[in-house]
């Protein structure tokens, strides 16, 4: 149906072109919202009748009765007809929507994903400092930024997946002298525990193993402890790595992996955050006022200028990001999504001010953000506020531990990244249809469980089946899917390739999240009401195709939020 939807565009486009040549248009078509208005629709009608000073109702009419003398229509195309203020509703022939399940099974894991392009992308997400295990909103960071790759690569983007963190500063310090504090004996509650110290269990861990002299190793650095309690610069790195490994070891249970750590102490010993400083001078878009060196942030939208340099010689938080994404672009990263939490909203409007003002070159959208807000944990009807390990949030790896790691990466791509979620832990192990992500992995496993019986009847007849099922499938005679459940469910795999293109381009995964879902739906009613294996051998091929061309879409798509596709459940 790819093909066929190629075809039709093209047939429309030179409509458009005919009727309308001093004003192009783009040939586009739309799904209908109601099924019952047929299988693509078309607006042109409505967008070229002001240009063209001309009723919609009637140029609509000029453009159905230039698509039928069209090759491509006179195959495709059952019916169309005009509805509302000009609405082109088209109803496809059933070969038309046939030709999906074909396209699936030769393309198989290609199917939907676009050839490689020369573009990249670095995506920027978790960016944790390591201070602590990662929360929950931490979680989220890592769902909604693997999956944002994945859809990236879908579309034939070199993706960089980069975790950038404070290695440094306010918070790290705190952590040396928490850790300090409980190598000393001192604990939470007691009188001499620090007001600011971390509380958490695992900062007694990290105390035991540096007494050790234990070696540490994270996926960017590796430190031996000395022992020495009065090494307060060896905590400090010992409890970096530490804290480094252990979410490098959450990650992996999240399946999330890495290409780059990039971290805030570089930018300072390479020079590079004096450089971008100096830079911004030199352009004439700084000035001093009251000791403090500012930014002249207003001439790029900004709603007031900003301190750069504080009157005691310290920069503010934004203009290491200014330098970081600097640094970004000399890499030859034209394309940055950061993945942050909806708590960096304000620092968005500067961070652009500054790289505008660099004169670098950078567009003014650079970068692209998508912020997202927190996620409340519920269980057992109540919500859970704390972790013992973490002392005062629930964090990823309690989510994994209670769910597991498919029913977490589900579930945090379900929604937009900027409403509010609730992860409800219960509603996550229910083994139902209003548990989503068991609905749609239940609909891969019950396909697979059709084949498989398929497979046994070959061979108890004596005939010798592949390992692969859609191998003896792809012949199939696919003109005995007429069942209104068959049509409805090939016009949901045809729109898959469309979907993921969307999805990708305005950097919403939770679109993935709701196609499985009503693909997975169009399934289940699909199996409720026909007969898979029976007496009309090409009528049951014919089915089984269909199947294993929906099974394989559900895995595709599962794929790209990081979710298994089970064979049995």
């Amino acid at each position: 149906m790819i093909r066929v939807q190629q075809e039709l565009l093209q047939a429309l486009g030179e409509v458009l072109a005919e009727l309308a040549p001093e004003h192009p248009a783009t040939a586009a078509f739309e799904s209908p919202k109601q099924a019952a208005h047929g299988d693509l629709a078309c607006t042109a009608a409505m967008q070229l009748a002001k240009p063209l000073r001309r009723n919609p109702r009637e140029l609509a009419a000029a453009l159905v009765e230039a698509l039928q003398r069209r090759a491509a229509v006179q195959r495709w195309v059952q019916s169309m007809e005009i509805a509302g203020p000009g609405f082109i509703n088209l109803r496809l022939t059933p070969a038309a929507r046939q030709q999906v399940v074909a396209e699936v099974l030769e393309a198989k894991a290609r199917f939907g994903r676009q050839p490689a392009r020369p573009e990249r992308v670095l995506v920027e997400f978790v960016s944790a400092n390591p201070t602590g295990p990662l929360h929950v909103g931490h979680g989220r960071q890592a769902a909604l930024g693997d999956a944002i790759c994945r859809l990236f690569e879908t579309q034939g983007w070199q993706v960089t997946r980069e975790f950038y963190y404070n290695d440094a500063g306010v918070q790290i310090a705190t952590l040396a002298a928490s850790t300090k504090a409980r190598i000393e004996g001192r604990k939470p509650g007691d009188a001499a525990w620090p007001e600011t110290a971390y509380n958490g269990d695992y900062i007694a861990d990290i105390a035991a193993d540096f007494m050790a002299g234990k070696t540490v190793k994270a996926d960017d650095r590796s430190f031996t402890a000395s022992g020495d309690p009065q090494d307060l610069e060896g905590i400090r790195q010992f409890a970096v790595a530490y804290l480094r490994h252990e979410q490098d070891l959450d990650l992996r249970a999240f399946g999330v992996a890495f290409d780059n750590y990039f971290l805030e102490s570089g930018l300072y010993t390479n020079g590079k955050v004096e450089q971008a400083v100096q830079r911004l001078s030199a352009a004439g878009k700084t000035f001093e006022d009251g000791g403090a060196l500012w930014l002249r942030s207003t001439d790029y939208g900004d709603d007031k200028d900003r301190v750069m340099r504080k009157s005691d010689g310290s920069y503010t938080y934004f203009v290491p990001d200014v330098a970081y994404h600097l640094d970004k672009w000399a890499r030859g990263f034209t394309k940055v999504i950061n993945i942050q939490g909806s708590d960096h909203h304000g620092t968005i409007a500067r961070v652009r001010a500054g790289l505008q003002a660099a004169g670098a070159g950078i567009p003014p959208g650079y970068p692209d953000y998508v912020l997202h807000k927190m996620v409340t944990v519920m269980k057992g009807g109540e919500e859970v506020k704390i972790s013992k390990r973490a002392g005062s949030y629930v964090t990823l790896r309690d989510l994994i531990d209670w769910t597991g790691r498919d029913a977490v990466r589900f579930f945090l791509n379900s929604r937009k990244a900027d409403t509010e979620f609730v992860f409800d832990v219960d509603l996550a192990l229910k083994t139902s249809d209003e548990n989503p992500v068991y609905y749609v992995q239940y609909a891969h496993a019950r396909i697979c469980s059709v084949l498989r019986q398929w497979q046994a009847q070959q061979a108890a007849g004596g005939t010798a089946a592949s390992a692969d099922p859609s191998a003896d499938l792809v012949q199939a005679d696919l003109s005995r899917l007429t069942a209104p459940t068959e049509a409805t469910l090939m016009l949901k795999l045809a729109a898959y390739p469309s979907m993921l293109a969307s999805a990708a381009n305005d950097l919403a995964p939770h679109d993935v999240g709701f196609y499985l879902r009503d693909l997975a739906g169009a399934f289940h009613s699909y199996y409720a009401a026909e007969r898979f294996l029976g007496e009309d051998a090409d009528l049951t091929h014919a089915r089984l195709a269909l199947l294993a061309a929906t099974a394989q879409v559900l895995a595709g798509g599962l794929a790209v939020l990081g979710v298994a596709a089970p064979e049995k459940m």
